[in-house]
């Protein structure tokens, strides 16, 4: 795990990152799958899920992979186990 203060910018893209990495292995998805279902790259997902890179991520794109994995765009931001 990343050492993030939840002051830090970073921090919401890592925590809706490793949500997003969560809800896509329980819904049985690789990344590569998701990638295809959602038309963002699989560079792209792999950078979001990374918890070393910090990549930006947009609300859009977030609503999209919502839909893709049929769950609400709030699981991305709940807390990290």
């Amino acid at each position: 795990m990343v050492n993030l203060n939840k002051e830090d910018v970073n921090y919401v893209y890592y925590l809706a990152g490793q949500n997003l990495k969560k809800i896509r292995k329980a819904k049985g998805l690789t990344q590569e799958e998701l990638a295809i279902a959602s038309t963002y790259s699989l560079g792209y997902i792999m950078n979001i899920e990374s918890s070393k890179y910090m990549q930006s991520i947009s609300m859009g794109a977030l609503w999209q992979f919502s839909k893709v994995l049929k769950c609400d765009i709030r699981d991305f931001f709940k807390p990290l186990d």
